[in-house]
């Protein structure tokens, strides 16, 4: 059984340990939010008001144990968040009846909505990634669709297929009173109980949940309306700016963003990695150099 069920060598890992995927996945939510079910659905079913930073905190863990974690770790995880998708509904507000929460449409706007943010975000930040291995990235990401139900064939898995989606599914988005409430709430959120200690700072978090509303597409900007423009050239100086500040700090410092169940997770991937001859010399951030992967692997890959 492989160690990790994205290998070191998939773009995955290339995407996935870089430090823009914080403003890849609040770009995510923003974006997901213009799905009037979508929206609805987080807001009927989830904490989210109550404690958003839990619920932000727990998406970025099961991203990272869909990355980092062993199969059968993933495969648990998958099965309960499947269980609980199976038997929540919501309300629509449109028709007054209520839907199921795991309808294929939900949880494949869901999905691009959240591994395009990655993409695009990452490449736009600097990553180095050449088209083919973003095409490559969103056919491994079929894999992550698969863990909550849906069929890898009905998944766009390349960037073309990805940018025909979205212009499909832009006559059914709109700004609900939800998804402006969002939008304002991640930019500028309310702190929880356990966290008012961290409101005299609060002012800081502004600038990274604006940058994040400005990574957004044209169109979804133009939608929500939240903020007024800038230069574009400025967002993607800012975003190569926050990569390369956040890319610097150390990995066992910056693992302490995730639950510890997340961090004992990734542990246990330094193990197992270790254990199949990759030099963690300098962590699993360094894996992204094949010079530190097991010579069988460079040689199976050339």
């Amino acid at each position: 059984m492989p160690a990790t069920i994205q290998p070191p060598e998939s773009v995955t890992w290339r995407v996935h340990l870089d430090r823009t995927m914080w403003v890849g996945g609040v770009r995510s939510l923003m974006l997901q939010a213009l799905h009037p079910m979508a929206m609805w659905g987080v807001w009927q079913n989830s904490n989210f008001r109550d404690d958003p930073f839990g619920r932000l905190q727990r998406t970025s863990d099961f991203v990272g144990l869909g990355t980092f974690g062993s199969p059968e770790e993933v495969e648990k995880a998958a099965y309960r968040v499947r269980e609980i998708h199976r038997s929540l509904r919501i309300l629509n507000h449109d028709t007054g009846r209520k839907e199921r929460l795991d309808q294929p449409e939900l949880l494949l706007w869901v999905h691009c909505a959240e591994v395009y943010s990655f993409l695009v975000v990452a490449r736009r930040a600097g990553l180095p990634l050449t088209d083919a291995m973003a095409d490559r990235y969103l056919r491994e990401q079929r894999r992550s669709a698969e863990l909550v139900g849906l069929h890898a064939e009905d998944v766009p898995g390349s960037v073309a297929e990805m940018e025909a989606y979205f212009a499909e599914m832009r006559p059914r988005l709109r700004v609900t009173e939800e998804a402006a409430e969002t939008v304002r709430f991640l930019m500028w959120p309310t702190l929880p109980e356990n966290l008012r200690f961290l409101a005299p700072g609060k002012p800081g978090y502004f600038p990274f949940g604006a940058l994040c509303y400005y990574t957004l597409p044209d169109w979804a900007r133009e939608m929500y309306g939240a903020l007024p423009e800038v230069p574009q050239p400025a967002v993607t100086a800012a975003l190569r700016s926050f990569r390369l500040a956040m890319n610097a700090v150390p990995e066992r410092l910056h693992d302490y963003a995730f639950a510890k169940p997340t961090r004992d997770m990734l542990e246990r991937t330094r193990r197992r990695l270790a254990a199949e001859g990759y030099d963690l010399s300098r962590g699993l951030f360094g894996l992204r150099d094949p010079r530190r992967w097991p010579r069988r692997r460079e040689l199976a890959r050339a």
